[in-house]
């Protein structure tokens, strides 16, 4: 994905230029760095969301056309796409003003009440599945497992050190024979990944991050399972959101290929990352029959 550099001062110049309301508030970058956006509070209840990439770019009208549809119907705060900004001040893409929403992410393995997480999770994931699917775009992560098959592999190659090979092979093999989703494919976040996630007082208050949007398999929202959940509360996940055998399988392979490629692709570029994949591919190691 090609990048273009961005700074507090490149979002100041912006602001002044196309938003002057704003141009007063203090910028300030967040601290974890994304893989798609740069993201920046601006005063106390703004963000400013650069895309680093053509890519993420063609997400801010997505974006700007679903998050009020989206944010109607969940039961936990999704942000307000406030504003779309065009490319200015030597940034080549549209950018995005959306309203801040505070919490912090979950650290895996450290909940403080995974139980009600898994519920609020459940409950997040059933609303976004209910919503009326006409005329929405496809997920990011929309097609099917098998069209994967080619880059799970390779990534599982390049980090053959980290991971217990059977394991991988096992669990994606079931994943690929698992039935399909039966049903149309249903609206999906396609990220729900710890960065995306805020906890207040150790339950889930808010969702960020939609650029993934869009519909596909259920299963794809299914992958919290491993990358927030304990092991002691998956059962209680799984129950809440219905998902049978071939639905949970699809899931755990979902899971795997995803933690795979993150692993392969940013061991030594996104250390935060890499740390979360890991944590991912040692819980869906721990669990498998064979072990």
């Amino acid at each position: 994905m090609n990048t273009t550099p961005t700074s507090p001062d490149l979002v100041r110049r912006l602001l002044a230029a196309q938003f002057p309301q704003w141009a007063g508030l203090g910028v300030e970058a967040v601290g974890v760095v994304g893989t798609a956006n740069a993201v920046y509070r601006v005063g106390g209840g703004l963000s400013v969301r650069l895309p680093l990439g053509e890519g993420a770019a063609r997400d801010v009208g997505k974006e700007r056309r679903w998050l009020p549809v989206i944010g109607a119907a969940v039961p936990v705060g999704v942000p307000e796409a406030v504003a779309v900004g065009v490319p200015g001040e030597g940034f080549p893409w549209p950018w995005a003003v959306h309203t801040w929403l505070d919490g912090e992410s979950p650290v895996p393995g450290r909940l403080a009440d995974p139980a009600g997480v898994a519920a609020d999770l459940a409950g997040f994931v059933l609303a976004l599945r209910g919503i009326d699917a006409e005329g929405a775009p496809p997920a990011y992560r929309s097609e099917a497992l098998a069209d994967r098959d080619g880059e799970t592999r390779r990534a599982a190659a390049q980090v053959r050190d980290a991971v217990d090979p059977e394991v991988v092979a096992g669990v994606w093999s079931a994943a690929l024979a698992a039935e399909p989703h039966p049903g149309p494919p249903v609206w999906l976040h396609s990220d729900l990944q710890p960065g995306n996630l805020l906890l207040t007082g150790g339950r889930l208050t808010g969702v960020i991050d939609f650029g993934c949007l869009g519909v596909g398999d259920p299963a794809v929202d299914l992958i919290p399972a491993w990358y927030v959940l304990p092991a002691a509360v998956r059962p209680l996940f799984r129950e809440a959101v219905g998902a049978d055998g071939a639905a949970w399988a699809r899931a755990r392979g979902w899971a795997l290929s995803v933690a795979l490629m993150e692993l392969a692709a940013y061991r030594t570029a996104n250390p935060r990352m890499a740390s979360i994949a890991a944590h991912v591919l040692g819980g869906i190691s721990a669990e498998h029959p064979g072990r």
